[in-house]
């Protein structure tokens, strides 16, 4: 494992079939003076019949605000007895806080990998080989040795990182959740979904030692699941609680501005439902009301009509109009 040129570096994944990890990764490596690493899953990270292979930025957390590289790269797995059938994928791609990996989650499907005589898996080892071209580059490194770092977690594009986090969370979950008569993604889905979307606030649970990250990790998906519900499920309780645990996010240094802008929506559309409500309330016990005086009024005048009908069906004889 090491540089072959001042742009390329090459990674031999070793006893690859019996690798247990869901994800592998490479050592640090310079290209730019940038630091980069290697992420690979053995077993696919969407789709378990195919390698998926990924280029990340090593050192995120000590980037300064706003670093950014522009990059076209090359990933390309070995094939050790016939080059020609190697297999490379290419692209060009701007890597930042919000995406600091770029990769391919279908680099090439296992079954070429493993195939007898197949020339990508020899020895139990696999050969990558990656080239960096760093076109632009805010925020670089000051030194530009290689180092060797324990692996640093970072956010990838589709929430790998939140799938890392829900799995020490003990929140990993596939099943679906019945929210209002229907059936919404599964757990990790949602939080996948908030850390695609508000990437700073992954990179502050990366920052949380791990019983901080469990309980804050519980907090967030509560809520999550309070202001999935109809506003007509919560009760105030329920919108009480959801303040108490956005408190808890924000003493514990998370900004979700955009949670609590949420949660104050639903409050004001509670409000609106129960003043709805007891108006509705009112307006049907003045139905009530007029409905009693509907019926009085119109028992009243079936009376009158009764007499009036009497009175119709009685003319007067001869006799007794000459009395």
């Amino acid at each position: 494992m090491g540089r072959e040129a001042d742009n390329k570096f090459t990674w031999v994944i070793k006893n690859f079939s019996s690798l247990q990890s869901e994800r592998v990764f490479s050592d640090i490596f310079v290209i730019g003076s940038c630091k980069w690493r290697l992420m690979a899953y053995p077993k696919g990270v969407r789709d378990n019949r195919c390698f998926s292979l990924f280029l990340v930025v090593a050192d995120i957390k000590t980037l300064p605000f706003g670093w950014k590289r522009h990059t076209k790269f090359r990933l390309n797995v070995v094939n050790q007895l016939s080059e020609h059938l190697s297999k490379l994928k290419s692209t060009q791609m701007w890597f930042d806080m919000k995406s600091p990996g770029w990769g391919f989650s279908e680099m090439l499907p296992l079954d070429e990998i493993k195939a007898e005589n197949g020339g990508f898996l020899v020895n139990e080892e696999v050969k990558i080989v990656v080239e960096v071209d760093v076109v632009e580059a805010l925020g670089k490194l000051e030194e530009s040795e290689e180092t060797n770092q324990p692996p640093k977690k970072v956010k990838l594009e589709a929430c790998v990182e939140s799938k890392d986090l829900l799995k020490e969370t003990s929140l990993v979950k596939e099943e679906s959740i019945d929210v209002n008569g229907f059936h919404a993604p599964s757990q990790m889905e949602f939080v996948c979904r908030v850390f695609e979307r508000y990437p700073e606030i992954a990179t502050v649970f990366q920052a949380k030692n791990q019983h901080l990250r469990t309980a804050c990790m519980h907090v967030l998906f509560s809520i999550i699941q309070t202001l999935c519900k109809s506003v007509e499920e919560l009760s105030n309780d329920d919108l009480v609680e959801g303040d108490n645990a956005l408190q808890y996010l924000k003493f514990s240094g998370f900004k979700v501005d955009w949670l609590e802008k949420k949660l104050e929506e639903t409050k004001e559309k509670k409000k609106e439902e129960q003043i709805v409500e007891a108006r509705m309330q009112e307006l049907e016990e003045e139905l009530k009301i007029f409905q009693q005086k509907c019926s009085d009024a119109k028992a009243l005048l079936e009376k009158e009509k009764t007499k009036l009908l009497a009175t119709m069906a009685s003319p007067l004889t001869l006799d007794e109009l000459l009395l």
